[in-house]
């Protein structure tokens, strides 16, 4: 019984974590990859005032500031968030999380700093 137990949730580890895994088991809502992920450094409302950002040299980006980012392609957002900041030239401490979820994943967190922007 132990055996079978141990089989079944290597069985489901397996699915859960392979690439090729069913898209229950692989998406995130871009709001908990948000908080996951950027409200430490982008602060949960998107201004750039996460508590690890006093400790960065390079102040983190105003999702808020709509000035700004519409001068910021989507391209650039994408890129910055699957390969990091250095990769479109901007601050090498945004780290790449490119790693850590799918390239739609990737493009929902893009739509979601986007919507931090209300006109």
């Amino acid at each position: 019984m132990k055996k079978l137990l141990f089989s079944l949730i290597l069985f489901a580890g397996a699915i859960a974590f392979s690439p090729a895994a069913p898209a229950w088991a692989q998406a995130v809502p871009p709001q908990m990859a948000y908080l996951m992920f950027c409200a430490t450094c982008h602060g949960k409302t998107g201004a750039g005032d996460g508590p690890q950002a006093a400790t960065l040299s390079t102040h983190p980006r105003n999702f808020t500031d709509c000035a700004t980012m519409g001068k910021i392609s989507d391209e650039v957002i994408f890129k910055a968030i699957k390969f990091g900041g250095a990769a479109v030239n901007l601050s090498p401490e945004m780290p790449a999380w490119g790693s850590a979820m799918p390239d739609d994943e990737v493009k929902s967190l893009e739509a979601y700093v986007r919507s931090f922007c209300k006109k």
